[in-house]
């Protein structure tokens, strides 16, 4: 069995070290690999993604994370990365990466995903050149997602996105900003293709727990979502 600690949307900033510090102080008995789900600074700061380097130097077990959209206001977002990078951390953005853990690799597929809505009434690649922007990012995040399934040997496959590919983890939500929160062209190549779980974030009211029309687990861990600093879920067990 593997364990999998999961959480998104940290959003560090500063001062927020020795609170968020104490919460992950249990975690190397608890879990393998700690995947963090995007939104991992609170303005899209680079000495914040250092706050969380700070947040996490006690964590020993491998870490693997993925970039949200507060990770991108400043349009720090490669700074931010290699301040991830030169700590250890597996800051993926369309990159796959294969970690050993608990006698098995465990394959991440890891890319910030993008919204865009649900099934008939996700955004077309129709009208103004803008909005069809919007579409084309959609296309290219799940391109993202289909070349890494294609492409990984593992015993696990885990898909790592801040956006969410279902609707059932926005439950809770407005129904109104569902398209900013995730769009199902994400779901179609990990349908197809296969995974043993999808961990994303960014939904803060939503519901942690969801399923693909393919079967696939989807957790939703953002951390007010969760209401705990993170959670462990089993693959293998």
């Amino acid at each position: 069995m593997v364990r999998i600690a999961a959480v998104g949307d940290v959003h560090a900033q500063r001062g927020a070290a020795p609170t968020f510090k104490a919460d992950f102080a249990n975690i190397n008995a608890r879990a393998d690999i700690l995947a963090i789900a995007g939104d991992l600074t609170a303005h899209g700061l680079a000495e914040e993604a250092e706050v969380l380097v700070d947040i996490l130097k006690g964590v020993n077990i491998p870490i693997v994370a993925v970039l949200g959209n507060h990770d991108y206001h400043q349009r720090q977002q490669e700074e931010i990365k290699r301040v991830l990078k030169s700590s250890g951390i597996l800051a993926l953005d369309g990159e796959t990466a294969v970690v050993e853990a608990g006698g098995f690799n465990v394959g991440f597929i890891g890319t910030k995903g993008f919204g865009g809505g649900f099934g008939m009434g996700a955004l077309p690649d129709f009208g103004e050149e803008i909005f069809r922007m919007m579409y084309r990012e959609g296309v290219n995040e799940a391109n993202k997602i289909r070349r890494g399934l294609e492409t990984i040997k593992a015993d696990f496959r885990v898909v790592l996105l801040h956006y969410s590919p279902i609707k059932e983890t926005l439950h809770g939500e407005p129904p109104e900003v569902y398209a900013f929160l995730g769009a199902s062209i994400m779901a179609e190549p990990i349908n197809r293709l296969g995974a043993d779980l999808i961990i994303h974030g960014h939904s803060h009211y939503g519901t942690e727990k969801g399923t693909t029309s393919g079967g696939i687990p989807v957790r939703n861990v953002a951390i007010s979502t969760m209401g705990r600093p993170y959670t462990v879920y089993p693959l293998g067990g």
